[in-house]
């Protein structure tokens, strides 16, 4: 064996450890990494649950319920802008600053809103959440491509989706009861003082990291005014889309345009063709979030409306959807690299079942949970899929270009939710009756979905580059 042979096989031995096993995200070497970014995910996760049961009763003490739909686009918007910044500032110094910088807006958008005596402070309070969560998903994804083998990155995602099965099942109960029992404010106010213990476990990995930047890379000025760009088009045709009248109708078709030209620039060259690999792996990405919150958005209300459910026993009909997810991502965990396609295409297939569940409750005489076992699926499928997209992502990427490729795929997930909830809102705006029933819309929402769903299956084939020729 020759000296470079056998210094490898010294390394892999001492990598894998004194037994010969490969080491996992929980042995030594990334044992306090791994819990501090994953505690950071369980925080989001169980922040994102719990507002949209706190929300209603802050918007009614501070008077703001016209503003209702502002509190919740004010945090979408501010965060597309934030993910872009956060993978240029990635790229450029590396993904301690962004990261900490993002955990410290988020808790003090938290701060904000649950001290807010008014509306407006609440919703900057919110903004600022936005900010913070933008700036944190992205660095995340950067810290799990150079920190963590090729080989663990199936692992560590799948552990982010498991992150928010607990807060998917408790998050409402819980902030329902301390709404109730101690206030709405403590739901925002309790969760920055937990933030310290995550960064303290990821504080000495990440300090190594710091000397990884590229002094040579600048951050890309003109990407970010289209992140600007294309976030207030997004606003515009999220305002736009739910009310068509004299006001409406110009924003919805400005934010378009604006749109059309900035996010173009978000994505890799090539994304909207589908050129094959990375291109394709973001758009993949973009249709499959766009197709499936789409229909989740609307579900509850469809269930309410149609079925006569409850508030919270529509909201429970979906709670199976979150389980499901964690058992698809952690079964894309365990697959070999070469499935990753394949899982990808099986990701796109249950959804679309899912989406044909929700569709078949609008049949005369059909139970409302057919949607809960179509959303059984559809959670598989988007744990499978959405995981393997972002493994995919980070091997197609070069270290200095895994921060805006990560954005990229964020944008795209953002942005496919936005442009195909704004659309349905404005399909919404224009066909609905009034008279509480509105099954024929609703179904032509869920088609539309389901024709998207079933048209990302022919993206998986074109994910993996063209072989070079030699």
């Amino acid at each position: 064996m020759t000296a470079v042979g056998e210094s490898k096989s010294a390394a892999r031995r001492g990598a894998a450890g004194s037994e010969g096993r490969e080491p996992g995200v929980l042995t030594r070497p990334y044992r306090h990494l791994t819990l501090g970014i994953v505690s950071v995910v369980l925080l989001i996760a169980f922040e994102a649950m719990a507002v949209g049961t706190a929300m209603p009763v802050a918007v009614r003490e501070l008077d703001g319920v016209q503003l209702y739909a502002l509190a919740f686009s004010g945090f979408f918007t501010t965060s597309l802008l934030a993910m872009v910044v956060s993978g240029e500032w990635c790229d450029a110094r590396g993904p301690r600053l962004p990261l900490f910088g993002g955990i410290g807006a988020f808790a003090a958008g938290l701060v904000l809103s649950g001290t807010a005596q008014s509306m407006w402070p609440f919703i900057v309070g919110r903004a600022v959440q936005g900010l913070g969560g933008g700036l944190v998903i992205v660095s995340l994804y950067v810290v799990v491509g150079k920190a963590y083998p090729s080989t663990l990155r199936p692992r560590v995602f799948s552990a982010f989706s498991a992150a928010w099965v607990l807060p998917s099942i408790v998050g409402p109960p819980v902030s329902g009861l301390v709404t109730d029992h101690l206030g709405w404010r403590w739901v925002f106010l309790a969760i920055p003082v937990l933030v310290v213990l995550p960064i303290v476990m990821m504080l000495p990995q990440l300090e190594r990291m710091a000397g990884e930047s590229a002094p040579d890379v600048r951050m890309n000025r003109r990407r970010i005014g289209a992140a600007a760009g294309a976030a207030l088009g997004a606003g515009m045709l999220e305002y736009g889309g739910q009310d068509l009248d004299v006001v409406g109708i110009p924003l919805l078709v400005a934010g378009t345009v604006l749109m059309a030209v900035t996010v173009p620039r978000l994505l890799p060259t090539g994304t909207m063709r589908a050129v094959r690999g990375l291109p394709t792996v973001i758009l993949s990405r973009g249709v499959l979030a766009g197709a499936f919150f789409t229909v989740e958005s609307f579900v509850p209300l469809m269930l309410i409306s149609e079925h006569g459910l409850s508030p919270t026993e529509a909201g429970l009909t979906l709670t199976v959807g979150a389980l499901s997810w964690a058992i698809g991502s952690w079964y894309q965990g365990r697959s070999s690299h070469e499935r990753r396609p394949v899982l990808v295409r099986v990701g796109f297939l249950f959804v679309a079942l899912a989406i044909a569940g929700a569709l078949l409750a609008l049949l005369p005489g059909m139970t409302p949970y057919t949607v809960t076992a179509g959303w059984f699926f559809g959670g598989i499928g988007m744990g499978l899929a959405v995981s393997s997209l972002s493994v995919l992502t980070l091997d197609l990427s070069t270290p200095e270009e895994s921060g805006t490729n990560s954005s990229s795929l964020q944008v795209a997930d953002s942005l496919g939710t936005i442009v195909m909830i704004g659309i349905s809102n404005a399909v919404f705006a224009a066909l609905h009756e009034g008279s509480g029933k509105d099954g024929g819309v609703f179904a032509l929402i869920f088609a539309i979905m389901l024709i998207l769903a079933l048209a990302g299956t022919f993206l998986p084939p074109r994910i993996r580059p063209r072989p070079t020729r030699s």
